[in-house]
Protein backbone atom coordinates (compact mmCIF):
# COMPACT_ATOMS: atom_id res chain seq x y z
CA UNK A 1 0.00 0.00 0.00
CA UNK A 2 1.27 3.22 -1.18
CA UNK A 3 1.48 5.90 1.60
CA UNK A 4 -0.81 9.04 0.46
CA UNK A 5 1.20 12.54 -0.58
CA UNK A 6 -1.17 14.33 1.04
CA UNK A 7 -2.34 18.54 0.66
CA UNK A 8 -4.69 19.67 3.03
CA UNK A 9 -7.12 22.30 1.25
CA UNK A 10 -8.65 24.61 2.79
CA UNK A 11 -11.97 25.91 0.86
CA UNK A 12 -13.46 29.46 1.69
CA UNK A 13 -13.14 29.22 5.56
CA UNK A 14 -14.48 32.96 5.19
CA UNK A 15 -16.67 35.00 7.43
CA UNK A 16 -19.36 35.51 4.75
CA UNK A 17 -20.47 32.05 5.64
CA UNK A 18 -20.69 32.59 9.41
CA UNK A 19 -23.89 34.65 9.81
CA UNK A 20 -26.23 36.26 7.12
CA UNK A 21 -28.41 34.41 4.12
CA UNK A 22 -24.85 32.00 3.51
CA UNK A 23 -24.54 31.24 7.30
CA UNK A 24 -23.81 27.34 7.43
CA UNK A 25 -26.29 25.13 8.03
CA UNK A 26 -25.75 21.51 8.33
CA UNK A 27 -23.13 20.88 10.03
CA UNK A 28 -24.05 24.39 12.00
CA UNK A 29 -20.29 26.00 11.65
CA UNK A 30 -20.38 25.60 15.41
CA UNK A 31 -19.59 21.86 15.08
CA UNK A 32 -17.60 22.08 11.95
CA UNK A 33 -15.34 25.07 12.49
CA UNK A 34 -13.16 23.33 15.29
CA UNK A 35 -12.94 20.02 12.84
CA UNK A 36 -11.32 22.42 10.41
CA UNK A 37 -9.44 23.35 13.40
CA UNK A 38 -8.38 20.11 14.13
CA UNK A 39 -7.52 19.20 10.74
CA UNK A 40 -5.14 22.18 10.18
CA UNK A 41 -2.88 21.21 13.46
CA UNK A 42 -2.78 17.02 12.52
CA UNK A 43 -1.55 18.33 8.92
CA UNK A 44 0.44 20.70 10.92
CA UNK A 45 2.03 17.63 12.89
CA UNK A 46 2.09 15.16 9.98
CA UNK A 47 4.58 17.76 8.04
CA UNK A 48 0.98 17.91 5.31
CA UNK A 49 1.32 21.32 3.05
CA UNK A 50 -1.74 23.55 3.55
CA UNK A 51 -3.55 25.88 1.12
CA UNK A 52 -6.12 28.72 1.83
CA UNK A 53 -8.38 29.69 -0.44
CA UNK A 54 -10.61 32.40 -0.69
CA UNK A 55 -13.66 33.06 -3.28
CA UNK A 56 -14.16 36.73 -4.55
CA UNK A 57 -16.50 38.42 -6.75
CA UNK A 58 -14.83 41.54 -7.22
CA UNK A 59 -14.75 44.71 -5.37
CA UNK A 60 -18.33 45.99 -4.84
CA UNK A 61 -19.85 42.84 -5.43
CA UNK A 62 -22.97 42.12 -2.29
CA UNK A 63 -20.81 39.10 -1.35
CA UNK A 64 -17.38 37.65 -1.78
CA UNK A 65 -16.06 41.44 -1.87
CA UNK A 66 -12.42 40.91 -1.29
CA UNK A 67 -12.42 44.63 0.73
CA UNK A 68 -15.11 43.53 2.91
CA UNK A 69 -15.05 41.75 6.49
CA UNK A 70 -16.71 39.21 4.78
CA UNK A 71 -14.03 37.85 2.56
CA UNK A 72 -11.71 36.96 5.18
CA UNK A 73 -10.85 33.70 6.24
CA UNK A 74 -12.25 33.50 10.10
CA UNK A 75 -9.91 33.74 12.99
CA UNK A 76 -9.53 29.84 14.18
CA UNK A 77 -7.99 29.30 10.29
CA UNK A 78 -6.58 32.95 10.37
CA UNK A 79 -4.50 32.48 13.53
CA UNK A 80 -2.95 28.86 12.57
CA UNK A 81 -1.58 30.06 9.59
CA UNK A 82 2.34 30.30 8.65
CA UNK A 83 4.68 31.48 6.06
CA UNK A 84 4.77 27.55 4.65
CA UNK A 85 1.27 27.99 3.56
CA UNK A 86 -0.28 28.63 0.33
CA UNK A 87 -2.74 31.60 -0.48
CA UNK A 88 -4.72 31.22 -3.26
CA UNK A 89 -7.81 33.48 -4.33
CA UNK A 90 -10.50 31.95 -7.30
CA UNK A 91 -13.05 33.36 -9.04
CA UNK A 92 -15.18 30.26 -9.36
CA UNK A 93 -16.33 27.27 -7.89
CA UNK A 94 -13.43 24.91 -8.44
CA UNK A 95 -10.32 25.87 -6.55
CA UNK A 96 -8.56 24.50 -10.03
CA UNK A 97 -10.07 27.10 -12.14
CA UNK A 98 -7.68 30.28 -12.94
CA UNK A 99 -5.72 29.67 -9.95
CA UNK A 100 -1.91 27.95 -9.61
CA UNK A 101 -2.91 25.76 -7.32
CA UNK A 102 -2.39 22.17 -9.42
CA UNK A 103 1.07 23.93 -10.20
CA UNK A 104 1.51 23.86 -6.38
CA UNK A 105 0.62 20.71 -5.42
CA UNK A 106 2.63 19.06 -8.39
CA UNK A 107 6.15 21.02 -7.16
CA UNK A 108 4.72 19.43 -3.79
CA UNK A 109 4.33 16.21 -5.44
CA UNK A 110 0.81 15.91 -4.02
CA UNK A 111 -1.39 12.78 -5.04
CA UNK A 112 -4.07 13.57 -2.98
CA UNK A 113 -6.26 16.33 -1.55
CA UNK A 114 -7.91 17.07 1.72
CA UNK A 115 -10.66 19.40 1.05
CA UNK A 116 -12.51 20.87 4.02
CA UNK A 117 -14.57 24.54 4.43
CA UNK A 118 -17.52 25.35 2.68
CA UNK A 119 -19.67 24.72 1.02
CA UNK A 120 -20.64 21.36 0.44
CA UNK A 121 -23.20 22.26 -2.17
CA UNK A 122 -21.02 24.43 -4.17
CA UNK A 123 -16.90 24.49 -3.95
CA UNK A 124 -16.10 21.17 -2.13
CA UNK A 125 -18.19 19.55 -4.99
CA UNK A 126 -17.33 21.31 -7.88
CA UNK A 127 -13.40 20.93 -6.35
CA UNK A 128 -13.77 17.38 -5.35
CA UNK A 129 -15.40 16.27 -8.74
CA UNK A 130 -12.88 17.87 -10.95
CA UNK A 131 -9.69 16.54 -8.93
CA UNK A 132 -9.45 13.15 -11.01
CA UNK A 133 -9.13 14.63 -14.11
CA UNK A 134 -5.77 16.10 -13.13
CA UNK A 135 -4.67 12.59 -11.49
CA UNK A 136 -5.67 13.55 -8.05
CA UNK A 137 -7.51 11.36 -5.68
CA UNK A 138 -9.73 13.78 -3.58
CA UNK A 139 -10.73 13.39 0.07
CA UNK A 140 -13.76 15.26 1.91
CA UNK A 141 -13.95 15.46 5.38
CA UNK A 142 -17.95 15.26 6.50
CA UNK A 143 -17.43 17.18 9.60
CA UNK A 144 -15.68 19.48 8.34
CA UNK A 145 -17.78 21.00 5.76
CA UNK A 146 -21.11 22.17 5.58
CA UNK A 147 -24.13 23.03 3.55
CA UNK A 148 -26.75 25.32 3.02
CA UNK A 149 -30.40 25.16 2.36
CA UNK A 150 -31.40 25.92 -1.24
CA UNK A 151 -34.61 26.30 -3.13
CA UNK A 152 -35.57 27.46 -6.61
CA UNK A 153 -37.46 26.96 -9.15
CA UNK A 154 -36.42 23.26 -9.46
CA UNK A 155 -37.59 22.24 -5.66
CA UNK A 156 -36.12 22.77 -2.35
CA UNK A 157 -33.61 20.78 -0.03
CA UNK A 158 -32.78 21.30 3.87
CA UNK A 159 -28.99 21.45 4.13
CA UNK A 160 -28.63 18.06 6.22
CA UNK A 161 -30.43 16.43 3.12
CA UNK A 162 -28.39 18.66 1.11
CA UNK A 163 -24.92 17.69 3.47
CA UNK A 164 -25.12 14.23 3.36
CA UNK A 165 -27.07 13.24 -0.05
CA UNK A 166 -23.74 15.07 -2.18
CA UNK A 167 -21.61 13.41 0.61
CA UNK A 168 -22.60 10.13 -0.50
CA UNK A 169 -22.67 10.65 -4.18
CA UNK A 170 -19.18 11.83 -3.74
CA UNK A 171 -18.51 8.95 -2.19
CA UNK A 172 -19.83 6.99 -4.90
CA UNK A 173 -16.99 8.18 -7.30
CA UNK A 174 -15.49 11.58 -6.71
CA UNK A 175 -13.72 11.12 -3.36
CA UNK A 176 -12.98 9.18 -0.17
CA UNK A 177 -15.74 10.57 2.70
CA UNK A 178 -14.67 10.28 6.86
CA UNK A 179 -15.27 12.29 9.48
CA UNK A 180 -11.76 14.47 11.03
CA UNK A 181 -10.92 11.74 13.66
CA UNK A 182 -10.46 8.75 11.01
CA UNK A 183 -8.50 11.02 8.24
CA UNK A 184 -6.29 12.08 11.05
CA UNK A 185 -5.81 8.18 12.33
CA UNK A 186 -5.09 7.46 8.47
CA UNK A 187 -2.59 10.06 8.42
CA UNK A 188 -0.58 8.92 11.51
CA UNK A 189 -0.72 5.27 9.59
CA UNK A 190 0.38 6.52 6.18
CA UNK A 191 -2.96 5.09 4.62
CA UNK A 192 -5.52 6.08 2.09
CA UNK A 193 -9.39 6.38 3.56
CA UNK A 194 -11.20 3.72 2.52
CA UNK A 195 -13.20 4.63 -0.64
CA UNK A 196 -16.52 3.27 -2.61
CA UNK A 197 -16.92 3.03 -6.14
CA UNK A 198 -20.26 3.53 -8.22
CA UNK A 199 -20.92 -0.38 -8.71
CA UNK A 200 -20.53 -0.85 -5.10
CA UNK A 201 -23.26 2.06 -4.30
CA UNK A 202 -26.00 1.46 -7.03
CA UNK A 203 -25.90 -2.44 -5.65
CA UNK A 204 -26.32 -1.25 -2.08
CA UNK A 205 -28.78 1.24 -3.00
CA UNK A 206 -31.02 -1.03 -4.44
CA UNK A 207 -31.08 -3.00 -2.06
CA UNK A 208 -31.55 -0.56 0.77
CA UNK A 209 -34.24 0.77 -1.63
CA UNK A 210 -36.16 -2.63 -1.64
CA UNK A 211 -35.78 -3.46 1.76
CA UNK A 212 -37.96 -0.23 2.22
Amino acid sequence: MTTPRRALVLVDVQQVYFDGPLEIQYPPHTESLPWIAAAIDAAHAAGIPVAAVQHTAGEGAPVFDPTTHGFELHPEVESRRTDAWKSVVKEYGTVFAGTDLLAWLREHQVDTVTFVGYMTNNCILASAAEAETHGLAAEVLSDATGAINIANDAGFADAKTVHTTLLTLLHSNFAAVADTMTWSDAVTAGEPLPTSDLGTSAVTGAQRAAQG
